[in-house]
């Protein structure tokens, strides 16, 4: 990069090692507490923009493992159905010929069933980035997901007992037992449940189930669409397997195309000798195979079936899907947001829960079941993976009602690819270690090759382009180059909007100090008004606000009312780009810091997505309450 990453860049490096090395010198002078938390993790614990989210349960593994003295021959843990899994399921898991309920009981579920999860005889500073300073020894796996028995409301009052010895008709020793559910799906791997004491802050195992096999672990899953160009006649499908095999897609009248298969390993995953990352040790779990294959011959703005897998692995549903319409085409009708995440459908603790992700993604499921959706745009912060791997698999099986259905285009965010000098703008660890990779395996996007996740396209009347703010951005560079020719070439006779794309935003209301970064809005936002960009959508802050056209922090021009009071921009006489923040589709809302901007025209912090209907003459925009359904903003752009 030029000054930023000359500069700014190796004073960020500078400080961040610095204050491990604060952390470690402290270590070793004074006892650390089991819940001691890294200077960086600290600040993160109540900033989330820049680091990932600390919790209890997110800095587990490596808590101190203590010796359970519990000699009781009664114990038992229990799964029920006791059988193999199919590729979704509700599991009951009990615990019962406990003497004493504590509130400090918890389950965890495992994956593999021979993670080592004894102890971790391994330096206690050898993983800072969890923010745990904690004693040896430790747990070395980290559980898929976890609850404490107390989610049963009858464990801890012992409402379910059981007699476990008699003498002369009175019962000598009673136990009790209690039941949670666990939503499970098919990661490939076989699982097992474990029963621990001490509460997350100081675990012990108490007994462990038999492990489990999934029926099918080579099945193919989790399938999901997206664009290859502006035609509309391919569409790229995605899918997950346990199989190495080339599979295939049939769709249409007996047309095939046969997978082209992937996959990415534990040395691919970006690490380094003073912050040894999740995705590279404990945060770890095997992918299986990721299958891509493009479907020819399609038409756009048509409704095609399609199913994917094969012979000897199964297939999958007959799935319904619609291309989205060619560009230079007359209408588009897409849905935008960005950092989803994902949420468990049971009552589990998970390494990074996304609370509203679940509302959204059945509010835009529903509209894609009712309405002819063409597109939707994800732009940034996907999984929340951050080097937990099973977590993408999660999520890829929230969105598949959605993502199989239409195009789910993306762009990347830092918590997909930000690590120490892994080439990302940021060297926060926010990705875990993916430094994505994973992320360009699961979603690959028309870009022009590896780790260079910027691409435009169009449909209907809309030019896209989607950039990443986590790549060099500054002048001159080769994303700032391609964005120039990328926006000169737009013909507006043939698609007379365009649409700018990215994860971080230019303007902000909330915390703007730590989500906006000034040395891109210097470099980039020029190009926004050089190329008459009408609308710029941006994330990474947790909540919506739309702005004025607005330029350098001004408003260059004020919508006006029309009839039905929507604020209406027009753009025939173009001033300057109305920017708005989308980034409220999962992660945990932020609030308004500040009230002055006098460019920011509306704050929102509810969860939702943004919908589009975007003609010829016109832009229209509402924001979607995911929660209650209810349009609370919308607006027009008009030429």
């Amino acid at each position: 990069m030029a000054s930023f990453g000359s500069f700014s860049s190796c004073f960020l490096k500078l400080l961040f090692f610095l204050l491990i090395a604060i952390t470690i010198l402290a270590s070793s002078s004074s006892s650390t507490s089991s819940s001691s938390l890294h200077p960086l993790a600290a600040i993160s614990f109540s900033d989330h923009h820049d680091h990932t989210c600390i919790s209890e349960f997110r800095v587990l593994n490596r808590r101190k493992l203590l010796n359970c003295h519990d000699p009781n021959p009664h114990l038992e843990i229990s799964v029920n159905p006791n059988s193999s899994i199919s590729n979704e399921e509700f599991l009951t898991v009990t615990v019962s010929g406990v003497l004493i309920p504590s509130s400090s009981h918890w389950i965890a579920m495992i994956s593999p069933s021979s993670s080592y999860v004894t102890d971790c005889p391994l330096s206690e500073a050898y993983y800072l980035q969890t923010g745990d300073l904690s004693g040896l020894p430790l747990l070395c796996q980290y559980p898929v997901k976890a609850q404490y028995v107390s989610n049963d409301p009858d464990y801890l009052n012992c409402t379910k007992s059981e007699c476990q010895e008699r003498l002369l008709g009175k019962c000598l020793v009673s136990t009790c037992s209690g039941s949670l559910t666990f939503h499970v799906i098919n990661i490939r791997t076989d699982i097992e449940f474990v029963f621990f004491a001490g509460g997350f802050d100081t675990p012990c195992i108490l007994t462990r189930s038999n492990p489990l096999d999934f029926t099918n672990p080579k099945m193919p899953l989790y399938g999901h669409l997206s664009s290859i160009d502006s035609s509309a006649t391919s569409m790229r499908l995605t899918w997950v397997s346990g199989d190495e095999q080339p599979q295939q897609v049939q769709y249409v009248d007996g047309m095939s195309q046969t997978s082209v298969v992937s996959t990415f390993t534990q040395d691919n995953m970006c690490s380094s000798s003073d912050l040894p990352s999740p995705a590279k040790d404990f945060g770890w779990h095997d992918p299986g195979f990721i299958h891509t294959a493009v479907m020819t011959g399609l038409h756009p703005s048509s409704n095609f079936s399609y199913r994917y897998g094969s012979d000897s692995v199964g297939w999958s549903d007959q799935i319904q899907f619609r291309t989205p319409p060619a560009g230079g085409s007359d209408e588009l009708y897409f849905i935008a947001y960005g950092d989803m995440g994902k949420a468990p459908l049971d009552s589990s603790d998970e390494h990074y829960i996304q609370p509203g992700s679940l509302a959204v993604i059945k509010a835009v499921t529903d509209e894609v079941n009712s309405v002819n959706v063409d597109s939707v745009f994800h732009i940034g912060d996907i999984s929340y993976a951050t080097g937990f791997l099973v977590e993408w698999d999660f999520f890829l099986q929230q969105i598949k009602p959605v993502a199989s259905q239409v195009s789910y285009m993306t762009a990347i965010g830092n918590h997909e690819r930000d690590y120490v000098d892994s080439g990302s703008v940021y060297i926060t660890p926010d990705s875990g270690g993916e430094c994505g990779v994973p992320y360009e395996t699961y979603f690959p996007m028309p870009t022009p090759a590896k780790d260079k996740p910027w691409y435009s396209i169009e449909q209907a009347t809309v030019h896209f382009t989607v950039i990443s703010t986590e790549h060099d951005w500054s002048v001159n560079s080769e994303q700032y180059q391609w964005m120039e020719e990328d926006m000169t070439s737009v013909n507006r006779s043939k698609t007379p909007w365009l649409i700018f794309m990215g994860h971080r935003p230019m303007y902000t209301s909330s915390n703007a100090n730590t989500s906006v970064n000034p040395l891109f809005v210097d470099a980039v936002e020029p190009l926004l008004l050089e190329y008459k960009v009408d609308l710029a959508f941006f994330g990474h802050v947790h909540n919506y606000e739309r702005t004025c056209s607005v330029y350098k922090g001004e408003c260059k021009a004020m919508p006006t009312k029309d009839v039905n009071g929507v604020d209406t921009y027009d753009n025939s006489n173009y001033s300057a780009p109305v920017q708005a923040v989308i980034g409220m589709a999962g992660f945990t809302l932020d609030s308004f810091t500040t009230d002055g901007n006098s460019w920011s025209l509306r704050r929102i912090a509810e969860f939702g997505y943004v919908r589009v209907n975007a003609t010829k003459q016109e832009l229209y925009l509402e924001f979607v309450n995911a929660n209650t359904r209810n349009v609370e903003d919308s607006f027009r752009i008009y030429h």
